[in-house]
């Protein structure tokens, strides 16, 4: 499977970003996959490649790139309950200066690399993200309601993208949450929020998820629930593009 580094020119900087794509010399249609907060690693890496191998050109920026390339922070290779405190303490001080205005900017600049590169069939893309990256994947969503068709995210702070951000979506959109992450009162009302927004949506709870379930190098991995997230991307995709 190709793959590249590449780097993405935006208002602020140069972002460097991942790709991965079939090697049949064919235009796909584009996903941009947003990384959680513990950024582009080999991980992220491999399921970009994994998602590509099904007919997709996957761009996965580094969103914290105003702080350095990839690796921004130094990583364990398996992100354990001991390792998570530090982790976090670098983090978090990048993810609260990572504001909306900063989310739209990007996304903007993504989205024109992405549907520029001649890897790509023109038309519309797919966005994509987990944790941190699942909402901005859902602003990008909704600030690019006539190019992003199909919108996923996991294990995601989907609402607080606001219910302005979700009723200008247009995409078809699957929302997979931890089972930690939201209680059922809380899944009832952003689905409502979904549904007044007529969205075309699905959004559930994986059952007996932890946050960051998707996730092989942490201790919140969880096997089944990755492979119910691969069944509803994949069909996600293949509906909307």
């Amino acid at each position: 499977m190709p793959t590249q580094s590449l780097r993405i020119p935006t208002p602020d900087g140069q972002a460097d970003a991942f790709a991965a794509f079939p090697d049949d010399g064919e235009r796909h249609p584009g996903v941009l996959m947003y990384p959680d907060g513990f950024g582009i690693r080999p991980v992220l890496r491999e399921m970009a490649r994994q998602l590509a191998g099904h007919g997709y050109f996957v761009l996965v920026p580094n969103p914290f790139y105003r702080h350095g390339p990839t690796p921004v922070i130094d990583l364990p290779e398996y992100i354990g309950e001991e390792a998570r405190p530090g982790v976090f303490a670098q983090l978090m001080p990048m993810i609260e200066a990572h504001t909306t205005e900063r989310i739209l900017r990007d996304a903007d600049a993504y989205l024109r690399f992405l549907t520029a590169r001649p890897e790509v069939v023109p038309g519309p893309i797919a966005t994509t993200g987990y944790c941190i990256g699942g909402l901005l994947a859902t602003h990008t969503a909704a600030a690019h309601p006539g190019q992003v068709a199909a919108l996923a995210a996991f294990h995601a702070p989907v609402g607080a993208a606001g219910p302005d951000s979700l009723h200008r979506i247009t995409a078809k959109a699957h929302f997979g949450h931890a089972e930690t992450d939201l209680t059922p009162e809380a899944l009832g009302e952003l689905n409502q929020t979904l549904d007044a927004a007529g969205l075309d949506h699905t959004s559930e709870i994986y059952p007996g998820t932890v946050h960051g379930f998707t996730m092989s190098d942490t201790d919140s991995f969880d096997p089944a629930a990755l492979k119910r997230h691969w069944e509803s991307l994949l069909a996600l995709l293949g509906r909307a593009l």
